[in-house]
C-alpha cells in the first residue's frame, strides 16, 4: 500500500512532523551540499537528493523514520569508482553517477523480488565499525587540502594526505581563518544546544561574511554560480562497455545501501515499537534510487545521522521527509543565487565534520577491551578502505564477515563437562586424561556438524579416549552433548562412523545426549542408527550419568520380528 508510513493522519501529528521536517531541512542541506564534494558532483545535486528520492521513499517504503538521502559512505563508493572515468562534477562525470544511481536501483529491486533483505545480517557490527572508520579517514583526508587551501591532485587517500603534508607552508591565511571559526562555531554550537542547526548557521555567516567582504577577491574560493529551478535528467545514453564498468560500483553500493539502511531502520521501529518490512524498503530505496537518477542526482542511502536528526526534531513518519522535500523545491526555486558567495572551503569542513563522526573511537575502544580479535578485524578493515579503496573495502568487510561464520563455525567451542554440587556443570578444555568422573567423558561440542569441522570432532573424541596412544586411559563411555549440533552432513555422519569403530576397538562406547529433532533427523537418514543404537541416545545429561552409574542400566535394542 502506497504512503503507509504517512498514515495516520491527524491534524496534530501531521504540524508536529511539518515542524520537524523544517528542522531537518536546517540541519541537512549543508550536509549534503557537503556530501557532494565527497562524491565529486556539482554542489546543487546534493539538494536533488533531498527531493524526489525523499518523495520516492515516502511513497514506496515502509519506515516511518529512515531519511533516504545522499550519505558520506555511498557518496565516498561513487567518487572512489569513478576516479579517472571523467572529470569530478563534469557533464560526463553527471551522467555516469546517474547510470550508478540507475543500476543501484535495479539492483535493490532484484534483491526485493530474491527477498535478499537478510543479505543485511552477513555484515558484522565489527566490520561495519572499521569500514565507517576507514570511510571518515578516506573523506576527512580527501577533503583536507580543500579545507586549508592547498591543490591536491592524487586520487589515492595516502598520497593526498602526503601532498597535504608536504604543503603545509603554504596555506592561506584567509583560508585557513575561515575554516577554524566554522570548525569552532559548528560543535560550539551543538552543544550549547542539539536543536541548533550549527550546519545552517555556519553556511549563512560565511556566505554572508563572503558577499559583504568579497572573500573571493583576498583568496577564499567561492563555489560560484549554482543552477537554480527544479531538477532535471541528465542521463544520456552510454555504450554498454561503461555501463558494464559501472556495475561494480552499483553494486557496491548497493550492498552498503542494503546494510546500512536496514539496520539503521530497523533500530528506529525496535526503539518505537514499530512494524518494518525490510523487503518493502528495498522496493522504497530502489524507487529512491531511480528518482534520484532521473532528477540529475546521485546514489542515495538511507543516512543514520539524518533520521537521527528527524527523530530528535519531533518527527515521527514519512510526513517530516516531505515537508523536508517542499522546503528545498522553495530554496531550489528561490534562493540558489545567494549560494555563489559560499567559500569552498566551508564546504569542505562541513564534510570534514561529518568525517570525525564517521570515526568510531568510542566502538573501536570497546571492541579492543571485550574481543581483541575482532578489534583486529575491524582495524583491517578501516585500513583496507584507506590504503586500497572505498569499493574494495566493503568487499572485504563481507568477505571478513562471512569467515568470521565460517571460523566459528569450523573452530566452535569444545570442552569436558564437569558436575558440580550434583547439578551445576562446569566446561573444562579439552585435554588428555581430561574426564567427567572416572570412565566417563561428557563432551560439548558447540556447532553443527559438517564436513570441515568433523574431523576436529573425531580428533578430540580420540584424544580424551586415549586411543591415540593406543590404550582407553580407564574411558568406557563418551556421551556427547549435541544441544548445540543442529545438523550432520553425510560427510560428517561419515566420520562419526568410522569414529564408533575405533572407539569400540578400544572398549569405548560413543553416545549422544540432548540431541535436537534436525539432527536426530539427519543422524536417522544416515544410517548412524545402526551403529549407535538408540540406548545410547539420551534426553538429558542427567540421564547417561545415570545410566554410567548404574542407577538405570541403558536397555538393550528389542531383537528383529521373525
Amino acid at each position: 500500500m502506497m504512503f503507509e508510513s504517512l498514515r495516520p493522519f491527524r491534524w496534530r501529528e501531521t504540524l508536529r512532523d511539518a515542524r520537524a521536517g523544517l528542522a531537518l531541512a536546517a540541519m541537512n542541506i549543508p550536509q549534503v551540499l557537503g556530501y557532494t564534494k565527497i562524491a565529486g558532483m556539482p554542489v546543487v545535486t546534493g539538494l536533488y537528493t533531498l527531493l524526489a528520492p525523499l518523495a520516492a521513499f515516502a511513497a514506496l517504503g515502509s519506515s516511518r523514520y529512515l531519511v533516504v538521502a545522499a550519505d558520506s559512505a555511498t557518496a565516498a563508493i561513487l567518487s572512489s569508482g569513478l576516479s579517472g572515468m571523467a572529470p569530478m562534477a563534469s557533464p560526463e562525470w553527471v551522467t555516469l553517477a546517474g547510470y550508478v544511481a540507475l543500476l543501484t536501483g535495479a539492483f535493490l529491486l532484484a534483491g526485493r523480488l530474491l527477498r535478499l533483505g537478510f543479505i543485511a545480517d552477513f555484515l558484522s557490527q565489527t566490520v561495519l565499525i572499521g569500514f565507517l572508520t576507514g570511510v571518515g579517514f578516506q573523506v576527512g583526508i580527501a577533503v583536507l587540502g580543500e579545507t586549508l587551501g592547498l591543490p591536491v591532485h592524487s586520487n589515492r587517500t595516502l598520497e593526498q594526505f602526503l601532498e597535504v603534508l608536504h604543503q603545509l607552508s603554504r596555506v592561506h591565511l584567509p583560508v585557513l581563518l575561515v575554516s577554524s571559526a566554522v570548525l569552532i562555531l559548528v560543535p560550539a554550537l551543538k552543544a550549547l544546544s542539539p536543536r541548533l542547526p550549527g550546519s545552517l548557521i555556519a553556511v549563512a555567516g560565511a556566505t554572508a561574511a563572503s558577499a559583504a567582504w568579497n572573500l573571493s577577491a583576498h583568496g577564499v574560493p567561492t563555489i560560484g554560480a549554482v543552477a537554480g529551478g527544479l531538477p532535471h535528467t541528465h542521463l544520456h545514453w552510454l555504450p554498454w562497455r561503461q555501463i558494464a564498468m559501472l556495475l561494480p560500483i552499483a553494486g557496491s553500493c548497493a550492498i552498503m545501501i542494503v546494510t546500512q539502511s536496514a539496520a539503521t531502520a530497523r533500530a528506529y521501529a525496535l526503539r518505537h515499537e514499530q512494524r518494518l518490512d525490510e523487503n518493502r524498503d528495498l522496493v522504497g530505496l530502489s524507487a529512491a534510487n531511480l528518482a534520484a537518477a532521473l532528477s540529475g542526482a546521485f546514489v542515495v542511502n538511507g543516512s543514520p545521522t539524518q533520521t537521527a536528526m528527524v527523530e530528535t526534531a519531533g518527527g515521527a513518519s514519512q510526513k517530516s521527509q516531505l515537508a523536508t522535500a517542499l522546503l528545498v523545491a522553495g530554496v531550489l526555486l528561490f534562493l540558489t543565487p545567494t549560494l555563489r558567495y559560499l567559500p569552498q572551503n566551508v564546504l569542505g569542513v562541513l564534510v570534514l565534520l561529518v568525517a570525525f563522526h564517521l570515526v568510531d573511537l568510542r566502538g573501536l575502544r570497546q571492541l579492543r577491551r571485550e574481543s581483541p580479535g575482532e578489534f583486529t578485524v575491524a582495524v583491517i578493515t578501516a585500513g583496507a578502505v584507506v590504503g586500497i579503496g572505498v569499493e574494495a573495502g566493503i568487499l572485504l568487510a563481507m568477505a571478513l564477515s562471512l569467515l568470521r561464520i565460517v571460523r566459528h563455525s569450523y573452530r566452535p567451542h569444545t570442552g569436558v563437562i564437569h558436575l558440580e554440587n550434583g547439578n551445576a556443570w562446569k566446561v573444562a578444555p579439552v585435554a588428555p586424561g581430561e574426564v567427567t568422573e572416572p570412565g566417563l567423558v561428557l563432551y560439548r561440542f558447540g556447532s553443527a556438524l559438517f564436513y570441515a569441522n568433523a574431523n576436529r570432532f573425531a580428533e578430540e573424541l580420540l584424544l580424551l579416549s586415549g586411543a591415540q596412544c593406543g590404550h582407553s586411559a580407564g574411558v568406557r563411555w563418551i556421551i556427547v552433548d549435541a544441544e548445540a549440533i543442529t545438523q550432520i552432513d553425510y560427510s560428517a555422519s561419515r566420520v562419526i562412523a568410522r569414529l564408533n569403530q575405533e572407539l569400540s576397538k578400544n572398549g569405548v562406547e560413543l553416545g549422544f545426549a540432548r540431541m535436537a529433532p534436525d539432527a536426530l533427523a539427519d543422524f536417522q537418514r544416515h544410517h548412524l542408527a545402526e551403529c549407535i543404537p538408540s540406548a545410547r541416545l539420551f534426553a538429558r545429561l542427567h540421564d547417561a550419568v545415570t545410566a554410567y552409574r548404574g542407577l538405570a542400566q541403558p536397555q538393550a535394542p528389542a531383537p528383529p520380528l521373525a
